[in-house]
Parts: C-alpha cells; sequence; structure tokens
C-alpha cells in the first residue's frame, strides 16, 4: 500500500470506535499472553484447600475455585490456550480450505463437484455439533478438539477461494503465462493461490470469535482440555454447580471469553471496513 493509503486507512480506524475498541480489547489479549507469568499472582495449578472457594479479594482477584485455585491466575493462563487455538486452527483450516477451494475453482469438472459437495455436506450440519461428533470420535483432549474445529471451519475459506480462483484464471496474465509454458501447479502457486489467500485471511479474522466459541462450547462439554488445564470452557463447566454461592467460578471465565469474542468480532469489522473502498471513502 501506498503512504496515502496507509493514512487515510488509519484515519478510518480512528473514526470508528467499534474499530478501536476490538483493537485495544485484543491488545490487552495478546498483552495478558505475553506476561502471564508476570500478571499471574499465583501458579495456575497451585491448590490450597485452605482457601478453596474464597470470593474475589485482596488476595484473589477473582476468587478461587473449588480446589482453592486462583481463578485470576487460571484465567491468565487461559489466554494462552485460547490464542494457541486460534493460531492453529486458523493456519489449518485457512490452508485447507484455501487449497481446496483454489484446486477445485481452477480445474473445474469432477474435481469441482466432489469438493463443492463435500463442503456441501460439512454445511448440513451445524459447526458445533459436529465439531462435537469429531471430538468425542478421536478423544477428549485439547489437541483433538484443535483437530475437530479445523474440519469444520475449513468451509467458508473453501467458498471464498473458489470464487476467487474462478475470478482469476480467466485474467489475462494467467493466460499469458500459460502461453508462455507454465504449468498448473506454477500457475496456481504464483498466481492463483497469493490472491485466495488475502481474501480468507481477511475472512478468519471475521471468523476467530466463532472459533473461541467453538472451543469453549467443547471445553464445557468436557471434550476440549481435560482438567486441570486451565481452559475457559472448562473453567465455566467447573463452576456450574456452585454458580448461586460460588458465581465468580463461572462468570468471570465467561466474561473472558465474551470479551475475547467482542474483541475479535470488532476487529474483524474493522479490518473488512479498511479494506471495503466504499466504506472507506464514506468516512473520510
Amino acid at each position: 500500500m501506498r503512504p496515502t493509503e496507509v493514512w487515510r486507512a488509519y484515519l478510518s480506524w480512528r473514526r470508528s470506535p467499534l474499530s478501536v475498541t476490538g483493537t485495544v480489547l485484543i491488545g490487552l489479549l495478546l498483552l495478558v499472553v505475553v506476561a502471564a507469568p508476570l500478571i499471574a499472582t499465583h501458579h495456575p495449578l497451585e491448590q490450597d484447600f485452605a482457601v478453596r472457594l474464597r470470593p474475589p479479594g485482596a488476595g484473589h482477584w477473582f476468587g478461587t475455585d473449588q480446589f482453592g485455585r486462583d481463578i485470576f491466575s487460571r484465567v491468565v493462563y487461559g489466554s494462552r490456550i485460547a490464542i494457541q487455538i486460534i493460531l492453529i486452527v486458523s493456519l489449518i483450516s485457512g490452508l485447507s480450505g484455501t487449497m481446496l477451494g483454489t484446486l477445485a475453482g481452477y480445474f473445474g469438472g469432477r474435481i469441482d463437484e466432489v469438493i463443492s459437495r463435500l463442503t456441501d455436506m460439512f454445511l448440513a450440519f451445524p459447526s458445533l455439533v459436529l465439531a462435537m461428533a469429531f471430538a468425542a470420535a478421536l478423544g477428549p483432549n485439547l489437541t483433538n478438539a484443535i483437530l475437530a474445529i479445523s474440519l469444520v471451519t475449513w468451509t467458508p475459506s473453501a467458498r471464498l477461494a473458489r470464487a476467487e480462483a474462478l475470478r482469476i484464471k480467466q485474467q489475462d496474465f494467467v493466460e499469458a503465462a500459460r502461453a508462455l509454458g507454465a504449468r498448473d501447479p506454477r500457475v496456481i502457486v504464483r498466481h492463483i493461490l497469493p490472491s485466495a489467500l488475502s481474501v480468507v485471511i481477511v475472512q478468519l479474522t471475521l471468523r476467530m470469535g466463532t472459533i473461541i466459541l467453538t472451543a469453549a462450547g467443547l471445553g464445557f462439554l468436557g471434550l476440549g482440555a481435560q482438567p486441570p488445564t486451565p481452559e475457559w470452557g472448562a473453567m465455566v463447566s467447573d463452576g456450574r454447580n456452585y454458580l448461586v454461592d460460588q458465581w465468580w467460578m463461572s462468570t468471570l471465565p465467561g466474561l473472558a471469553i465474551a470479551l475475547t469474542v467482542l474483541g475479535f468480532n470488532l476487529l474483524g469489522d474493522g479490518i473488512r471496513d479498511l479494506l471495503d473502498p466504499h466504506l472507506r471513502h464514506s468516512r473520510l
């Protein structure tokens, strides 16, 4: 981008309170992830039954759980697991979906038919229900939960990449590359994939909130990270039996999930608006 375009994008971002809010929330999350050992007041797995079920206070800012573990420290370290899930799922689902969609759009014919029908089959089921089925079949742990979420989140990337491949393969520069003797793998890698990836990256930013919610849902159902791992969904599940009297056990990890999802949704909307020339010029 040219310096003037960067400046205009910055002005557009600054004039959008929601985009600024999303950027601040995600910036704070990343700060917590990096500085978790400095921010946490206790070890996330440390048990002290002498202070079990303590309400939020000076010694334990978010209170303690049924095992006397400091909930604030567990929420802080849980942010690392949340970011780990987002990054790995985005990488797996983004790359696999982009590759499949690009192959379908570029080659067409039987390949397009098979991949398109496979995509439709996955889209026929709610993503959380399908992720639950995969996680239950693979076994309840964090690695299998990440794999299960990746298996149900590649379809939007595949559809976007397919549409982009259908558009680009008709362009003159692609025809010129073929005329000069470029083989299909070279055309795909040099001309089709870069454009498809740029579109998919924006789409993945918009879906990061959904990834967090799906991971939290699996953790809540016991199909994700297993105790005593400080994963937010599992922490909400741990506190459901104490919700009436010890509300902080579920409420505060749930608030961390809500703020993270809100931050990614606002940030994704802001990125989409910045890349949309009509919305960008309407703010300037």
